[in-house]
């Protein structure tokens, strides 16, 4: 094992073999290390914290860190991070409260930039772009596929779809539609299907067809909304569907 002889690691901590513990890094007694992951240096896991294998913390990130919450009286609430996810300089992870689920999860393949921010009891999914200082509050799901663009706040409770691009710069306070392009030019404004993007993640010709027409009925029809989800409900297709159930869901409104 390869541990530099400043780190501190904790009496109950598990850490393999195959891990690289870099200077001044200190891992907490309830930190569960997965396989082939390196601490550059000056990282902090702490706190009831699960980690997969192959992810690389860089310098200055703290994960499974008490939540900026003022309800938290330091309850054994829990982190949990997949697989083969680069965590750059800086990003802070906080881990849940008894209020929201006690659990704050990262899927697998995810980058997270330099500050970006995870709160509390949010649940971001897999292969996901979290870009420089984009920012999680409490209670916030990000779905698989998602790219958050630079200093991108979200809104507490907020949802943002899968495959969603949302651009650098925009204050999230409603959820995001899946597949969308989603960016605060004067106010935010979905401006419809991420053509690019979904074709980069193998959608085919027809797929893209079928949502830049459900797109079309929802953002730029003299339909409402509940007019166009009738609407888009005689599309065919399971990418149509996602789209009008995420809709049909949503606590917040969607960013039209």
């Amino acid at each position: 094992m390869s541990i530099h002889p400043s780190a501190i690691i904790a009496p109950g901590a598990i850490v393999p073999a195959s891990c690289t513990i870099g200077p001044f890094c200190t891992i907490g007694p309830e930190v569960v290390l997965g396989e082939d992951c390196t601490l550059i240096s000056h990282v902090v896991l702490d706190g009831r914290t699960r980690i997969g294998a192959r992810n690389v913390f860089h310098p200055f990130c703290s994960i499974g860190i008490s939540p900026q919450d003022l309800k938290y009286g330091g309850e054994p609430t829990l982190t949990e991070i997949g697989d083969d996810n680069t965590i750059r300089e800086s990003v802070t992870i906080s881990r849940g409260t008894v209020g929201g689920g006690g659990i704050t999860r990262l899927g697998s393949g995810c980058l997270l930039m330099t500050c970006a921010h995870i709160g509390h009891d949010s649940q971001v999914g897999s292969h996901c772009i979290l870009a420089n200082a984009a920012t999680l509050a409490g209670h916030v799901i990000i779905e698989d596929y998602v790219t958050l663009g630079a200093f991108c706040p979200v809104h507490q409770g907020c949802a943002v779809g899968k495959y969603a691009f949302v651009g650098g710069g925009t204050i999230v306070t409603q959820d995001v539609l899946p597949f969308s392009k989603t960016s605060s030019r004067r106010e935010n404004s979905a401006f419809g299907a991420n053509s690019v993007g979904l074709e980069r993640r193998g959608f085919g010709p027809e797929r893209i067809k079928a949502l830049q027409k459900a797109f079309r009925l929802l953002l730029v029809s003299k339909l409402n909304t509940t007019q166009a989800l009738e609407k888009m409900r005689e599309l065919d297709g399971e990418d149509v569907a996602l789209l009008v159930a995420f809709i049909e869901r949503s606590h917040r409104g969607v960013i039209k």
